[in-house]
């Protein structure tokens, strides 16, 4: 049986990171941000409703959709920001519950399945397990700013536009506190690995 690991947190709270962990121990895993990206490409149908719903003025000189340009729109405006979430998430549920599909089918064990909108999108439900790696806003906010080079405000509404991570934490199985360093880190993902392989 292929026991699937759902991962989740807010934004900037760490959630490479634990990925990098999971791939150094050869654990699959299907990165629905990544899969995001792949439905904004040209010619492809999220690539179509998209533009069609928001416009050329969201794609770059090369036609590509520029999701800078594409997160200011909808990070402050939570109809727009709906819309383009009942256009992509339909899209990105069913490729992941293809990868998903994929991987029962070659026997794995484990699979991580990384969303951040994981509790947003009903993706919970493909998972046997959850876990949110936290950070007390204040850090997220810090990092996210550094991270993407954003202000405080472009920060915090991407924030805002995301479940809180107090509502994530009271749902999960397991939660992680991101807050020491990458080790520190790497040693609390140890030991739930060990506890999601007893279940196995």
């Amino acid at each position: 049986m292929t026991l699937v690991l759902g991962l989740t947190g807010g934004i900037a709270t760490g959630k490479s990171t634990a990925d990098n962990f999971f791939k150094k121990h050869h654990i699959p895993i299907v990165d629905s941000d990544k899969i995001a990206h792949h439905i904004y490409d040209p010619g492809k149908q999220g690539y179509n409703e998209v533009v069609t719903e928001f416009s050329s003025a969201i794609l770059d000189s090369d036609k590509k959709i520029n999701r800078k340009r594409l997160g200011e729109i909808v990070f402050h405006n939570p109809q727009k920001m709906q819309r383009l979430d009942e256009i992509t998430h339909p899209l990105i549920y069913q490729e992941v519950v293809n990868k998903l599909n994929k991987y029962r089918e070659q026997a794995e064990k484990i699979v991580v399945f990384d969303a951040p909108l994981l509790y947003e999108t009903g993706g919970q439900r493909l998972c046997d397990f959850v876990l949110v790696i936290s950070l007390p806003e204040s850090l997220q906010l810090k990092r996210l700013m550094e991270r993407n080079n954003l202000t405080e405000s472009q920060a915090q509404a991407r924030i805002d536009s995301q479940m809180p991570l107090a509502k994530k934490i009271a749902k999960a199985d397991f939660v992680v506190d991101n807050t020491g360093t990458i080790d520190e880190l790497e040693e609390k993902l140890k030991e739930i690995l060990l506890k999601v392989e007893a279940e196995g």
